[in-house]
């Protein structure tokens, strides 16, 4: 046993400048900590972050409620102490206390777990399953929620397909470079900007931006030696209004939208496309996910690391990846039953930040022990390079000297 002897609770700013919040719990022989982030583009079912009437309402909840009831707990029972997240809560999304402060606890509880194990927290995770290093899924130009100005699909990503962590970080920051070189060129009069996660924001057409991310990914895997690949995060739940998806040059009706999304898996060879479609249209995000070739059709708004949501995703056959954020559903046990599904049906698992993040490196751990094939997370920004850097060190542990 490892007993919970002390809780303590923060405010935190996280990387848009936002308050967030930072739990650490003590036992009699151990330490854990975990920061929780926030989201901009937030799906509409995932947990409310903090309650409606403020941080300060969920950290009065924490303090007068929970904590009389995690103190004296062992820190192992991780199902029993994130069911009391839920009852002290009593809603179904978090809304008293908030998914940031639940998560953040839950994580907390979890490391110091580990660390009484004397166990790396991917380890203890993961067990004694296989290890997978998730290959960086990276953010390089974009708009949408995240920016001011930029273009209307929110994400251009870059998958570098490499065999070791570490190059396929600096394959990504290399892709980051070569955007910003030529958007420089092409708007030599424009300064650029960045967007919540350092992608790269320019007054630039969604088609000119796929050329030209097309064009910095080729060039880089002709550097590197193995294949970046290309995605994009649609977040068309942004883009639907009224029964269309608006774009600055055109509005589409479902139907086109479908077909103008396989249109782009096939002229732009994508590996990756998350979120192409409203997040009810269930049956649309099937059409793409049948049609697609050699791509990964990933919900994230459309589940929300919500097992519910998952299983009827699986019954449509609506993706073949869903995205894991952990605070999206709340509690660490909620988030692996919802990955252990996953995993159960073939689904690829993508661990993701979120824009307002933290320089928690908790994801990367998640990503490692629970065998996700991508950690999707910035190349721009200490609380993005955090994770990575931590990818890096944990494979160095894996794979000495690989």
């Amino acid at each position: 046993m490892t007993i919970i002897e002390d809780i303590a609770i923060r405010k935190i700013v996280d990387s848009r400048g936002r308050p967030t919040v930072e739990v650490d719990i003590y036992t009699d022989e151990a330490y854990g900590s975990a920061a929780a982030p926030s989201g901009a583009s937030t799906g509409t079912h995932e947990v409310k972050a903090f309650p409606d009437n403020g941080i300060d309402s969920g950290i009065d909840i924490f303090e007068n409620k929970l904590v009389p009831q995690i103190i004296g707990m062992d820190s192992l029972e991780q199902e029993t102490l994130d069911a009391i997240l839920h009852e002290i809560d009593g809603t179904s999304d978090f809304s008293a206390l908030g998914g940031n402060i639940a998560i953040a606890t839950s994580l907390a509880a979890a490391k110091a777990a580990a660390h009484s194990l004397d166990l790396p927290f991917y380890v203890y995770l993961g067990g004694i399953r296989s290890r997978r290093m998730p290959q960086p899924l990276s953010n390089v130009l974009g708009g949408g929620a995240h920016a001011v100005n930029g273009t209307d699909i929110q994400e251009y990503l870059v998958l570098p397909m490499g065999q070791h962590a570490q190059e396929n970080v600096f394959a990504a920051a290399k892709v980051h470079a070569k955007v910003k070189d030529m958007l420089t060129a092409k708007f030599p009069n424009v300064s650029l900007g960045k967007g919540d996660e350092g992608a790269w924001c320019a007054p630039i057409s969604n088609v000119d931006a796929l050329d030209l991310v097309k064009d910095a990914c080729e060039q880089v895997s002709g550097e590197v030696g193995f294949k970046v690949g290309m995605g994009l995060d649609v977040a068309a739940s942004e883009l639907y209004k009224n029964g269309k998806y608006v774009y600055g040059e055109q509005s589409l009706s479902p139907e086109e939208q479908v077909t103008f999304m396989l249109e782009l898996i096939e002229n732009y060879g994508l590996v990756y496309l998350e979120d192409p479609m409203n997040e009810e249209d269930f049956q649309g995000f099937a059409d793409i996910t049948k049609g697609a070739k050699d791509c990964l059709v990933v919900g994230d708004d459309l589940f929300v690391t919500n097992k519910e949501r998952l299983k009827k995703g699986i019954e449509m056959n609506s993706a073949n990846a869903i995205l894991i954020k952990p605070n999206q559903i709340g509690t660490l046990t909620d988030m692996l039953q919802t990955m252990e599904l996953a995993e159960r049906s073939g689904l690829e698992m993508i661990v993701s930040h979120r824009s307002g993040e933290t320089t928690d490196e908790s994801i990367a751990h998640i990503g490692v022990g629970c065998g996700c094939y991508a950690i999707k997370t910035g190349i721009s920004g200490g609380e993005r390079i955090a994770k990575l850097n931590e990818l890096i060190r944990i494979e160095e542990e894996i794979n000495p000297g690989a």
